[in-house]
């Protein structure tokens, strides 16, 4: 385990890069019967092992038929070109008739990109890499997807997409950003703010807050999202860190050295997670609203999932990665952080294990 105090905080102005605004995604949703707020588990048994006062976890197993907060994205983008293809109304199942969609994916953003794009009337190709499992691989098929293997790592199979949608055979919906690609992913990173939103009106109601939020960081979308809104929700009073694991640490090390940077390593069992090149986007809001970067190693993954399993929150090393940077603290990084007995604790499930 590594961790990091950020040398880049408050740098930047992070409204720049995501909006901290989900009304628009909101509004959509009202449209859509499978939305419905998801659940925030208050755990005073996990809370007492691992040495906090409270501990939340948001569970994103159950968002939208889908089993993960992704659903929130993809799907979100392609309702609003949908809304766009019917500004007066009409069939809008039909509304995308004949258009392709492509993206690479390590299982999530597919899922969602496959369901907006049946919703709709359009069609998905969805990029894999080897590492992915054949499980993702079969639901995005159910879902209706056309699945194409390329590549060992997601790098790899992103290279694919980008090169096949270049080549006209789709339109690129990617969750990553890069130089002069932004409106996008930008949207999908505020398609992630619903979370947020749902968290703040539960604890709010109740007269909660947290002291510290554990964000498990891939791209960064989750984390640039959910850091945003919770600084903007709560001010400085809250201490956010990214937990990224050991074999794929680009916000680490970019946060390190001050700028982008791509990060090596093995394949991780956190697949969700095993992106060496963070989004530009996603970096330049979390070095503005991220306190502090740390890694976990494989093992501590599955321990937390493992655990966690037995106390009825079945998911994976991926889906746990910000429960388990809490659980594998020891003292002097819990001393580094200001995390107490008396420290009130969010994190999420960022999906199921199905």
């Amino acid at each position: 385990m590594t961790i990091i105090k950020n040398p880049m905080k408050n740098g930047l102005n992070p409204e720049d890069y995501i909006s901290g605004n989900p009304a628009p995604v909101l509004e959509l949703l009202k449209q859509c019967p499978a939305h419905h707020p998801t659940t925030l588990h208050d755990h005073a048994g996990l809370a007492a092992a691992f040495g906090v006062e409270r501990l939340w976890i948001k569970d994103e197993s159950t968002r939208m038929r889908i089993g993960s907060f992704k659903a929130l994205g993809a799907a979100y983008v392609v309702a609003h070109h949908a809304m766009q293809a019917c500004p007066d109304g009409g069939d809008i199942s039909t509304a995308l008739q004949g258009k392709s969609y492509i993206a690479a994916s390590a299982g999530n953003h597919g899922l969602s990109l496959a369901a907006g794009a049946r919703l709709f009337g359009a069609t998905a190709t969805i990029y894999l890499s080897q590492s992915v499992p054949e499980g993702f691989a079969e639901r995005l098929r159910q879902m209706g997807a056309e699945v194409i293997r390329h590549g060992e790592v997601y790098e790899e199979s992103m290279a694919r997409a980008m090169e096949d949608a270049a080549a006209g055979k789709g339109e690129l919906l990617s969750d990553t950003s890069w130089p002069g690609y932004h409106d996008v992913p930008r949207r999908i990173m505020e398609g992630y703010l619903v979370m947020g939103k749902e968290v703040t009106d539960a604890l709010d109601a109740a007269g909660d807050a947290p002291t510290h939020v554990f964000l498990q960081t891939g791209v960064g979308g989750l984390t640039s999202s959910m850091a945003r809104w919770c600084r903007k929700h709560y001010g400085e009073e809250i201490t956010i860190i990214s937990v990224e694991p050991e074999e794929a640490q680009p916000m680490l090390l970019s946060l390190q050295q001050g700028e982008m940077v791509v990060s090596g390593g093995g394949v991780s069992i956190m697949g969700r997670l095993d992106c060496k090149e963070a989004s530009e986007l996603a970096f330049h809001a979390i070095s503005s609203d991220a306190d502090f970067a740390m890694t976990i190693s494989e093992d501590q993954g599955q321990a937390t999932t493992d655990l966690l399993k037995t106390h009825g929150l079945g998911s994976t090393p991926s889906g746990l990665a910000g429960v388990a940077g809490l659980q594998h603290l020891d003292d002097d990084a819990r001393a580094m952080i200001g995390l107490t007995a008396q420290s009130r604790v969010l994190t999420f499930m960022s999906e199921g294990d199905g």
